[in-house]
């Protein structure tokens, strides 16, 4: 089984990559994950974490989306690409017949609660209160964790452009997840929750990043809605745990890599930075930068990812609290790394 997703030249020209996390898609996947226990490594810390944020009126939602199948089209409009406020805007106007059709697509799988018929009449207050609950979902379970989700996001938006820009559309697709697969004009995704064909017809494609995306590629099931393709991003299993026991000899690594030319390439990672890009900022050999990204690395405090021929830096969260702390403490690269041009 699997999804196919049809291109024009139109369609290529109008693909769009998200430039904030989606709050709502972020809030209805992370639903499921809270239902269907997947990814255990990844969100099992994540949900021991939450086990005390029981709400007695959040279950409603899972009725809307259960842990596998359909999840009503309705729960993420298109409006949530800017934020929380509009995206619970754009629910609360979402059109009667567009609740009839999510809803009946929902009672094919499994009979609904006596409170999703006025919500299926458009009832005001009943969208009212399906907006407060898909709120408090988001205040409990993902806005605690939004710097985690933002970081994640921003690394996969920066290799999603650096992709396309060095190789096109195909160069894109080859990196957003190995369910994915590029055969012109026709995107293949993999899954067994995926099936058929969508046809963009000029509309483009807006591709969305998404941490709590698990554990393949999303799309909206009713191919006549404004098409999107959300998919996992790549995640530490060590996101949420504390900090190692400092061991023997800790301070000397330390010493070694807080020296000034590796304090300077991990400032520059900060921004997400090839190797060559590297060596140009900092005014070091290739060979020499490849050597401090390694030490870095497997010290926990970068990830490298290959975008096409060039491999892409980026911090991870251990790396992003050391360097701010660093920073604070007056470390700065050399000069020159400031005032060499990139190449």
């Amino acid at each position: 089984m699997g999804l196919r997703i049809h291109f024009t030249y139109e369609d290529l020209a109008r693909v769009v990559l998200a430039e904030e996390p989606d709050p709502l898609w972020e809030g209805l996947l992370s639903l499921h994950l809270l239902q269907n226990r997947d990814g255990a490594l990844v969100f099992g810390r994540w949900r021991r974490a939450t086990r005390g944020l029981f709400d007695p009126e959040l279950p409603r939602l899972r009725h809307l989306a259960p842990p596998r199948g359909y999840s009503a089209d309705f729960l993420t409009p298109s409006g949530a690409a800017g934020g929380l406020d509009a995206g619970l805007d754009a629910l609360l106007a979402t059109p009667r017949a567009r609740l009839r059709t999510d809803l009946t697509e929902l009672a094919l799988a499994r009979p609904l609660p006596g409170w999703a018929r006025p919500l299926a009449d458009g009832d005001t207050q009943a969208l009212r209160g399906l907006s407060g609950l898909v709120r408090r979902h988001h205040e409990r379970f993902v806005a605690p964790y939004w710097t985690h989700v933002r970081a994640r996001f921003d690394e996969a938006r920066s290799v999603a452009s650096r992709a396309l820009l060095r190789s096109g559309f195909a160069g894109l697709a080859e990196g957003l997840h190995p369910s994915v697969r590029w055969s012109a004009p026709v995107l293949h995704i993999a899954g067994p929750h995926l099936r058929g064909d969508l046809y963009l017809d000029g509309r483009g494609l807006r591709i969305i990043p998404s941490f709590f995306c698990w554990p393949g590629p999303i799309v909206l099931k009713d191919g006549s809605l404004p098409p999107v393709l959300v998919h996992p991003v790549a995640h530490d299993p060590r996101w949420l745990a504390p900090p190692p026991p400092a061991a023997p000899g800790t301070h000397q690594a330390l010493a070694a890599l807080l020296g000034r030319a590796r304090a300077a390439v991990l400032e520059e990672v900060a921004e997400g930075r090839t190797t060559s890009e590297l060596a140009a900022r900092v005014g070091l050999s290739p060979a020499t930068v490849s050597h401090h990204v390694a030490v870095l690395r497997e010290s926990g405090l970068l990830t490298s990812r290959r975008i096409g021929g060039a491999v892409l830096h980026t911090l991870t969260a251990l790396g992003a609290g050391l360097l701010e702390g660093g920073t604070a403490c007056g470390i700065r690269p050399p000069a020159k790394a400031v005032v060499r041009a990139e190449r």
